[in-house]
């Protein structure tokens, strides 16, 4: 077996960390492992069966112990049991394992377990502290000294849990833990070490809970499309400031990139002015989805993009505002005028303002539409064309190439309110025509009221 101790500094004015601390490291944890206990100030992990899924030990360690330091873990050590993978973690000595990792220089051979424990002092297990005097006058000073005395007196004075601990230490007994279980649900909570005045400030708290959330998304196989961020304002605070604050983002797709939310939440605290100091913070999932991990496949895959086009838009839109980044909507409406609209970027949804619907995605063209060119522009009004005779002028005589192309729907569609309230509905013939100083032009013909045809210019070519 390989466990692995991540020790966590306690909390202000207290002997061990804070319950809240220890259950977000915990649920961090688990995206390694479902074998995560709570021991005291520590939190501890059995990773054997993981190791090939994370790329081996050593590329599991060096995650651990970078995400680990974000996450306020103080020591993390490495052994064949838990008690003794924490014994080295109190004691300052990281690595407990004989192949060491390949971090150790020469060979990268580690002493063997029983060599290591010896060497460590008496009050690294828990077990021996409360008789830490009677043995020190024994002469005891290490765990090694401790090991030598005989079993039988051992265990009349001080009685058998002593030497049970040692044994599990020593991996001669096995060892059983409660293993804490995912939540359902993520919510977590963090203090911040002191009052935070300025929102972008924010982000280094937030960080850690985002960590953790990444790794209960990452043991659930799910990504996140929506987390609200909390925070609590300072008991010392102004009556009109109330008592705290909340930022819900929203993103296009469901992910559990870390660094992405951490980008993306930078931008809105940004933008951000706080009322009053900050003391404490909390961080909610709202809306979680199933996600595919990464394929560990050995057949080549194509290479991802760093950060994804959704991605982009919502750190700019969080930059600049969403009114300013806009995406086309494609409606399912065979007039032109009505077949796309640009919309405000809203992450995870789209508005429907038109009279059509969104088409769906891979939606084929109306009908007819594939079969006549459309133009690169459109005119933002139809423009009226005088005619010569029956043919239409601009910029000299029109010659039709293509067409006509019937376009007529829109009965349905009303515009403005009330008495000025019209139908919006159109009888068309689209040509392509040619003019010899302004180039290839989409025109048509509409019929009136009185059947007198006027011809109009709808949009041009590239």
């Amino acid at each position: 077996m390989l466990w692995a101790a991540l020790r966590l500094p306690p909390a202000p004015e207290a002997p061990l960390p804070s319950a809240e601390a220890l259950r977000s490291v915990a649920t961090w944890a688990l995206q390694f492992t479902p074998r995560v206990a709570l021991c005291e100030e520590a939190v501890l992990l059995e990773v054997r069966a993981s190791l090939r899924l994370f790329g081996g030990g050593r590329a599991l360690r060096e995650r651990i112990v970078q995400e680990g330091h974000e996450l306020g873990v103080a020591a993390l050590a490495w052994s064949r049991t838990g008690l003794a993978a924490l014994a080295l973690a109190r004691a300052g000595s990281g690595n407990g394992v004989e192949n060491g990792f390949g971090t150790s220089p020469g060979n990268g051979l580690r002493p063997p377990l029983e060599a290591t424990l010896d060497a460590l002092p008496m009050a690294v297990l828990t077990a021996l502290r409360p008789h830490a005097g009677t043995l020190a006058r024994l002469g005891c000073r290490r765990l090694g000294d401790v090991r030598r005395l005989p079993r039988g007196g051992i265990s009349r004075r001080f009685g058998k849990a002593l030497l049970d601990a040692l044994d599990r230490a020593y991996g001669l007994q096995p060892e059983t833990y409660a293993w804490v279980e995912l939540p359902e649900t993520f919510s977590a909570r963090l203090e911040l070490p002191s009052r935070v005045e300025a929102a972008p400030a924010l982000l280094f708290g937030a960080r850690r809970l985002l960590l953790s959330l990444c790794g209960w998304l990452a043991a659930r196989h799910s990504g996140v499309r929506a987390f609200t961020l909390h925070w609590a304002h300072d008991a010392m605070r102004a009556r009109e400031a109330g008592a705290g604050g909340e930022l819900t983002l929203r993103t296009a797709e469901p992910t559990r990139d870390v660094a992405h939310l951490g980008r993306l939440l930078g931008e809105h605290l940004a933008r951000l002015h706080l009322q009053a100091p900050v003391g404490e913070l909390a961080l909610v999932a709202l809306e979680v989805c199933p996600l595919d991990g990464r394929s560990a496949s050995l057949l080549p895959e194509e290479a991802a993009p760093q950060e994804s086009l959704p991605q982009v838009l919502e750190r700019i839109a969080a930059r600049l505002g969403p009114e300013r980044v806009r995406r086309p909507l494609c409606l399912d409406d065979h007039r032109p005028e009505w077949m796309q609209q640009w919309q405000p970027h809203a992450p995870g949804r789209w508005v429907d303002t038109g009279p059509g619907r969104p088409a769906a995605a891979g939606a084929q063209p109306p009908a007819g539409e594939a079969g006549l060119p459309q133009p690169t522009w459109l005119l933002p009004e139809p423009l009226e064309l005088a005619t010569q005779g029956p043919r239409p002028i601009y910029q000299g005589p029109l010659q039709l190439l293509t067409g006509p192309h019937r376009v007529e729907g829109g009965w349905w569609h009303r515009l403005g309110e009330g008495a000025q309230a019209r139908t919006a509905h159109v009888q068309r013939d689209y040509w392509v025509a040619l003019s010899e100083h302004a180039g290839v032009l989409w025109i048509f013909q509409e019929r009136l009221a009185n059947d007198r045809t006027a011809w109009y210019l709808h949009g041009v070519f590239a």
